[in-house]
C-alpha cells in the first residue's frame, strides 16, 4: 500500500483499498491522483478498465461534506456503467456518509424523484439527466464536481448536445474532469470551452498486446454460426490441469463474450447456442434493465460464460478474467474493434480475439486492419459440422421477406445491388499490404484476383 500512499490519499481511502486486496496503483491513477487531489481540471486518455474511477472519485470523497445537495455530477454513456460507477463510489467512500445515486432511463423515474433531494453524488446517463433537469427534479447549482466518462462513447451514442445543455446548468466554479480512451475534435472543442487549464495525462492501453492473439477465419455466411459452436465447444473441452493427486480435472469454463452488431443478431446467437447445450445470455439495449443487471451478475459470478452482446457492452464495464473474444460480426472502426478485444488479455493474463469473417465483412475488416497497431493472423478453417441456424421470429420474418420481395420502392434495388451490381468489385490491398494472409476476395496485390460479390445477398443473411 505504500504506492498508493505516496499519491496522497487520505487514510479512509486507504483503508478501503487495504481490505479490497489492492496492491499497487495503475498508470492513470500514478499520473492522475495528484492532480486531482490538487483540484485540477484533467483531460485523461485512458481505455477501460485502467483504474480511472478511483481517479475522479478520490477529490471527491475526500472534500465532501453530506449536505443534501447534487455536490458531484458524473455523466456515463450507459446504464450499465452507471451502476458499476456508483457501485465503486459506494465502496470507496465506505468510511464516509455520502450518498450515491444512479439515475438512468429505463426504471422508474418516480423513484429517483424520491431520492434526488438525499443524494451528494449521482452517477447518471446523459438522456436521463435532462429528463430531471426539464422537469426541475435535479438542481446542479452546488455541483463542486463534474466528471465525464468514456466521453467519447457518449459522442458515439449522439449525446453531444445533451452533453453540452447539462454542461451550462453546472456552476462554472468547479472541477472538471473528462477521461476517454480517444480524443476526438469534439472532445477537444468541448474541454477547450468548459475546462480551466486542464492538464492532459495519457497512459498505455491496459492490453497487454503481448498476451492477445489476435486470428480471423474466412467462412461462407451460412456456416458462421456452425464454425462458432465448434470454436466454443473445442476451447470448452479442452481446458483440463493436473491437480496436486496427479489426477487430471476439468478447469472451470472460460468467460467468452461474442460481438454482434445487431440486436436481431444477438437475440439469433444466443438462442441458437443455448438450443445446442452451450450457455449463454444476450445483451444489448432493447432489454429491460433489470433483465440487463440479471444478465451481467450471473456472468460476473461466472454462472453463465457466454455473454452475446452488442457494442453496448464493448466499453466501460469492469467485466473481469475474459479469455476469448469473438466478433460474429465486424464493426465498421478499428477503434470499435479495439474497444471489443479491450476486454481481454488485461492485467498481465493472455486473451485471444476471434474474427469470423464472411463476405459481408471485407469491407470492415479492411478499415480495422488500416490500423498498423493491430497483428491479426488467418487460421486455417477446421472441420466442423454443419448446424442449422433456426429462426423462431416469424413475424420478423415476414418483414424480411417482404424487404426481400420489394414491396417498397427501395426494396427491388437494394435486391439488384445485393444480387449483382458490384459483381467483379476487387478488394486489393496493394503492393505494400502488411498482411501475407487475407480474406478471399481481398487481394495482396495489384495482380491477384478479384472476388465477387455479386450473389452474397441471396437467401437469409444471418
Amino acid at each position: 500500500m505504500e504506492k498508493f500512499k505516496q499519491l496522497g490519499l487520505s487514510y479512509e481511502i486507504l483503508n478501503v483499498l487495504e481490505n479490497a486486496g489492492f496492491k499497487e496503483p495503475s498508470e492513470i491513477q500514478v499520473k492522475s491522483i495528484p492532480l486531482a487531489l490538487a483540484g485540477k481540471d484533467i483531460i485523461g486518455g485512458s481505455a477501460t478498465g485502467s483504474g480511472k474511477t478511483l481517479v475522479f472519485a478520490s477529490p471527491i470523497i475526500d472534500n465532501l461534506i453530506p449536505n443534501k445537495n447534487v455536490q458531484a455530477l458524473i455523466l456515463t454513456p450507459t446504464r450499465e456503467l452507471a451502476e458499476q460507477v456508483a457501485d465503486s463510489i459506494r465502496k470507496f467512500a465506505r468510511n464516509k456518509k455520502l450518498k450515491v445515486l444512479a439515475i438512468y432511463g429505463g426504471i422508474s423515474i418516480e423513484s429517483q424523484i424520491r431520492k434526488i433531494p438525499y443524494t451528494d453524488v449521482i452517477v447518471a446517463t446523459p438522456g436521463r439527466t435532462l429528463d430531471h433537469l426539464k422537469r426541475r427534479t435535479l438542481n446542479l447549482n452546488q455541483v463542486k464536481f463534474l466528471v465525464l466518462d468514456e466521453v467519447d462513447r457518449m459522442f458515439d451514442m449522439g449525446f453531444y448536445r445533451d452533453v453540452e445543455m447539462i454542461l451550462k446548468q453546472c456552476p462554472k466554479e468547479r472541477q472538471t474532469m473528462l477521461f476517454s480512451a480517444t480524443i476526438s475534435p469534439d472532445i477537444d472543442y468541448l474541454s477547450k470551452k468548459y475546462t480551466r487549464n486542464a492538464i492532459e495525462v495519457s497512459v498505455n492501453s491496459y492490453v497487454d498486446h503481448s498476451k492477445l492473439k489476435q486470428i480471423y477465419y474466412d467462412v461462407e455466411s451460412h456456416m458462421k454460426f456452425s464454425l462458432l459452436v465448434h470454436l466454443l465447444n473445442k476451447a470448452k473441452t479442452g481446458n483440463f490441469c493436473i491437480n496436486s493427486s496427479g489426477s487430471q480435472i476439468k478447469e472451470k469454463n472460460n468467460l467468452v463474450m461474442i460481438f454482434c452488431s445487431t440486436r436481431r443478431n444477438v437475440d439469433l446467437v444466443a438462442d441458437n447456442l443455448q438450443k445446442v447445450g452451450i450457455n449463454s445470455k444476450a445483451i444489448h439495449g432493447g432489454l429491460s434493465q433489470n433483465k440487463r443487471s440479471r444478465t451481467l451478475d450471473e456472468f460476473h459470478n461466472e454462472e453463465v460464460n457466454v455473454l452475446v452482446c452488442t457494442d453496448v457492452a464493448a466499453r466501460g464495464l469492469d467485466i473481469k478474467g475474459v479469455s476469448d473474444i469473438y466478433n460474429y460480426d465486424l464493426p465498421s472502426e478499428a477503434k470499435d474493434y479495439i474497444h471489443r478485444i479491450g476486454r481481454t488479455a488485461r492485467a498481465g493474463s493472455e486473451g485471444k480475439a476471434i474474427n469470423i469473417l464472411s463476405n459481408r465483412d471485407y469491407e470492415n475488416f479492411e478499415n480495422i486492419i488500416r490500423d498498423k497497431c493491430l497483428n491479426i493472423t488467418q487460421e486455417e478453417l477446421p472441420v466442423f459440422e454443419t448446424i442449422r441456424l433456426e429462426i423462431d421470429a416469424p413475424r420478423n420474418r415476414f418483414r424480411d421477406n417482404q424487404r426481400r420481395n420489394g414491396n417498397n420502392q427501395g426494396g427491388n434495388r437494394s435486391n439488384q445491388r445485393r444480387e449483382g451490381n458490384n459483381r467483379g468489385r476487387s478488394f486489393g490491398r496493394g503492393n505494400n499490404s502488411r498482411f501475407r494472409n487475407t480474406p478471399r476476395g481481398i487481394n495482396n496485390n495489384s495482380g491477384g484476383r478479384s472476388h465477387s460479390r455479386g450473389n452474397f445477398g441471396r437467401g437469409r443473411r444471418y
